[in-house]
C-alpha cells in the first residue's frame, strides 16, 4: 500500500521540462532523442501538446503518495526521478497484470483478442523499461504488485481497460513537470503516447470519445491516480 513520502530537503531541482523550455539548444537535443520513439514530427508535436496541458507550473507532485517499493535515495535529481519512476512502474505493474488475466479469461476472442495481446505485450515492455531506468539512476525497481481485478464479463473488461488506460496517460501527463533527467522525460514522453492510444482504442471499443478531455489531455497528480488504483492493489 501507498507510504506517506516527505518533502525533500534542500532547494528543488530544475525539472528538465523547464529547462527545455527555455533553452532552444537542450530542446533540439531533446527532440532527436524523442524522435528515435515516437518519430520526429509526432515529438515535437507531442512536446507542445507537454507544455501546453503542464504549463511551467513549478507545484511538485512526487511529495505525495508513493507505492510500496520505492526506495530512498540520495541525491536530489536523481531521489525525484527514482520515485517517479518507480510510480510509474507500479502502475505499469498493475496494467500488466490486468492484461494477462483477461488474454487468459476466454472472454474475447479473434481480432479483440489479439488487440489485447499486443496491448499486454507492450505493457510488459514498459514494466522492463522503468526497471532498467530506476536502475540507471542508481535506485532499486519497485517491488512488483499484483493487482485485484475483476474479471467477469467482456463488457466489464473493455470498460475497466479503458479506465486503466486513461488513468496511466494522465499519470505520466501529470509527472512531466517533475522529471529532472532528459532521459526520463524522453522515456515517460513515449510511454505516454502509446497509453493515450491504447486508451482512445479502448474508448472506441466502449463507444466513447477518443478524446475526453477534449483538445488538451488532463494530467492527474500522484495522490489522485493512487487513490483510483487503490481497490486493485492487494
Amino acid at each position: 500500500m501507498p507510504n506517506a513520502l516527505n518533502e525533500e530537503a534542500g532547494p528543488r531541482p530544475v525539472a528538465a521540462m523547464e529547462v527545455l523550455a527555455r533553452d532552444p539548444s537542450e530542446r533540439k537535443k531533446f527532440l532527436k532523442m524523442v524522435g528515435r520513439n515516437v518519430g520526429g514530427a509526432a515529438a515535437a508535436s507531442s512536446f507542445a501538446v507537454f507544455l501546453a496541458a503542464c504549463g511551467s507550473s513549478k507545484k511538485s507532485s512526487t511529495t505525495a503518495s508513493t507505492p510500496a517499493g520505492t526506495p530512498s535515495s540520495t541525491g536530489s535529481g536523481n531521489a525525484g526521478d527514482i520515485k517517479i519512476v518507480n510510480y510509474a512502474l507500479t502502475l505499469e505493474y498493475l496494467e500488466t497484470e490486468f492484461y494477462k488475466k483477461v488474454v487468459k479469461s476466454g472472454l474475447f476472442s479473434g481480432p479483440t483478442q489479439s488487440l489485447l495481446q499486443t496491448i499486454a505485450a507492450q505493457e510488459q515492455m514498459h514494466v522492463d523499461a522503468l526497471k532498467q531506468a530506476a536502475v540507471k539512476l542508481g535506485g532499486t525497481p519497485a517491488t512488483k504488485v499484483v493487482g485485484k481485478f475483476p474479471v467477469t464479463s467482456a463488457a466489464q473488461v473493455a470498460k475497466l481497460a479503458a479506465t486503466v488506460e486513461n488513468l496511466g496517460a494522465s499519470a505520466y501527463l501529470g509527472q512531466a513537470g517533475n522529471i529532472v533527467s532528459p532521459e526520463i522525460l524522453a522515456s515517460a514522453l513515449a510511454i505516454h503516447t502509446v497509453e493515450a492510444r491504447h486508451a482512445a482504442v479502448l474508448n472506441t471499443l466502449n463507444k466513447l470519445s477518443i478524446t475526453p478531455d477534449g483538445a488538451f489531455a488532463k494530467p492527474a497528480d500522484m495522490a489522485t491516480v493512487l487513490a483510483a488504483v487503490a481497490p486493485f492493489l492487494p
